[in-house]
């Protein structure tokens, strides 16, 4: 089963996904000017230390031979993303992703469809409603993620295997002792969050053993973001899309045998399953360091305080930001649980919006990964202008996918909501009205998260997060409560809500990053303890 609207955020990370150290250290002391200064300026020094009370400092002035040196380091990094054409080094790091991510979508698509014929619509309102509040948990931990990407890419620039696999294996302990603690609080809590979204009983039925199971086992999907961002803001993107297709099989014969023995629960079981086993296998992965990036030799349990603050300082942001905008889902299911015809409505939702708009959101998320390692990475080599090129490019190419499955939201509508089993007429015209607007809101959401890739890959995850406050939380739930005390609540007015949120999401994203500040905050961390 994959994940839920925006993850990673879908993200909206998702994904996806979302520290000041202390200068110093050999890469510390190797700021890269040479080809940052053809781009239109020098690239932050990564050794500077951060201005009084911000992030960013201006750089001090590097030895261009030493600049050219560092930048020809190849190591075991793919140097293509930042030299050479920006398109095809884009669309490297894009298509594997996005591929990754719609074969997740698909994987979702099934198990909505085994669900909508073995337990009715009811166990499709169960799936949506239970990821809507497992991704906030979700949302959390990949906090953790965003902060590594972010460090990753830009070592990644510089060539620096030892902090990239550093960072990687810090990431790692944090999130599974942050893994734990929230599987105990979310098994209990269950109950309360299921009515805090005005789940109807027989939805609250379905859905309670469901997410329990997500809760107490879910460390392998958190572990599968962990390994794909890591690998992907590295510059191997091929990686995680492997690795996604024998998670994406697994769970679908497991999920073959255990939804019709189970019902809805059965799809929970399998995903737990799939992911746990595949997550095994990644693990031994990195412990033998057979990919392009690893965990360090001799390494062991005890957390390096620097490396953690700097995953926070850089990951909480963003962290912030998918919890409330999963918690703004949460709530705009409370207002969708308001409506007369509640239960269909939540199907329609679960089906329109989380899955089959999946097809652009899993899409989008997919180029914000890709353009968040390719800024960060041009950052870390001294190229911001080349950065900048790759948002644009990157943003294009969203934009044709939005409008082709836009095309097939306005043409089959119905068609397409029938592969659920979304038989019922109410719900089934809900979905159509629906679909309607996601056509055009599509058009939005990729432009909006590619921007935000652009922006966190840099080191802002600051910026996403308050644009996500005003757009994701402000604008939609403003205008349902609005329109619910002044005239009643419609399902047209949630969806029309939904389509103005993300417009003023894409409007202040491409705004903040034409701003250009993002090109000089400081990622570093510190050397190695010897």
């Amino acid at each position: 089963m994959s994940m839920g609207p925006e993850e990673t955020q879908r993200e909206a990370a998702r994904g996806s996904v979302p520290a000041p150290v202390a200068a110093g250290g050999r890469a510390g002391r190797r700021g890269e000017r040479g080809e940052g200064a053809k781009d239109g300026g020098a690239a932050p020094l990564a050794g500077a230390a951060p201005a009084p009370g911000g992030t960013t400092a201006p750089a001090e002035a590097v030895d261009p031979a030493r600049a050219v040196e560092a930048q020809r380091r190849t190591g075991r990094f793919d140097r293509s993303i930042v030299e050479g054409p920006i398109l095809p080094a884009v669309w490297k790091l894009a298509w594997p992703t996005v591929v990754h991510n719609i074969i997740g979508g698909l994987q979702g698509i099934v198990d909505h469809a085994m669900v909508g014929h073995f337990v009715g619509y009811t166990g499709n309102a169960a799936i949506g409603v239970s990821w809507q509040i497992f991704l906030v948990v979700v949302t959390f931990v990949s906090s953790l993620y965003a902060g590594m990407g972010v460090l990753v890419a830009r070592f990644a620039g510089q060539g620096d295997a030892d902090k990239v696999n550093r960072t990687v294996y810090q990431a790692f302990l944090t999130s599974l002792a942050l893994t734990f603690v929230l599987a105990v609080l979310g098994y209990f809590l269950a109950p309360a969050l299921l009515d805090l979204v005005n789940a109807a009983p027989e939805v609250k039925a379905e859905a309670l053993p469901y997410i329990r199971v997500l809760f107490l086992f879910g460390y392998g999907t958190l572990f599968f973001f962990m390994m794909g961002g890591a690998l992907r803001a590295a510059g191997d993107a091929r990686t995680p899309l492997r690795y996604g297709v024998v998670v994406t099989v697994l769970n679908t014969v497991l999920n073959m045998i255990l939804i019709p023995m189970l019902g809805t629960v059965g799809a929970a079981v399998g995903t737990v399953l799939a992911s746990g086993a595949t997550g095994l296998w990644g693990l031994a992965m990195l412990l033998r360091g057979r990919w392009v990036i690893g965990f360090p030799r001799g390494a062991g349990l005890r957390p390096d305080w620097n490396i953690v603050r700097s995953l926070f300082r850089f990951g909480l942001p963003a962290g912030i930001q998918g919890v409330a905008m999963n918690a703004a889902g949460v709530l705009l299911l409370r207002f969708i649980g308001s409506l007369q015809e509640s239960a269909a409505a939540q199907a329609a939702y679960a089906v329109a919006y989380t899955e089959l708009f999946s097809l652009i959101t899993f899409t989008s998320v997919g180029i914000m990964s890709a353009t968040a390692a390719a800024v960060g990475q041009n950052l870390g080599a001294g190229r911001p202008e080349r950065a900048t090129q790759a948002v644009k490019v990157a943003s294009r190419m969203g934009l044709v996918v939005a409008a082709v499955v836009g095309l097939l939201f306005l043409a089959i509508p119905r068609v397409l909501l029938g592969v659920f089993g979304m038989t019922d007429p109410v719900a089934a015209d809900i979905g159509v009205q629906l679909m309607r607007y996601l056509s055009v809101s599509g058009f939005f959401i990729t432009v909006a998260l590619t921007y935000t890739g652009g922006l966190q890959g840099s080191g802002d995850t600051r910026s996403p997060l308050y644009i996500s406050i005003v757009s994701q939380i402000i604008v939609p739930l403003g205008l349902c409560f609005l329109f619910q005390q002044t005239r009643g609540l419609q399902p047209a007015d949630i969806w029309l809500a939904i389509v103005l949120g993300h417009l003023t999401r894409a409007s202040l994203s491409v705004a903040r990053f034409r701003q250009g500040k993002w090109r000089q905050i400081v990622v570093d961390i510190e050397p190695a303890r010897t």
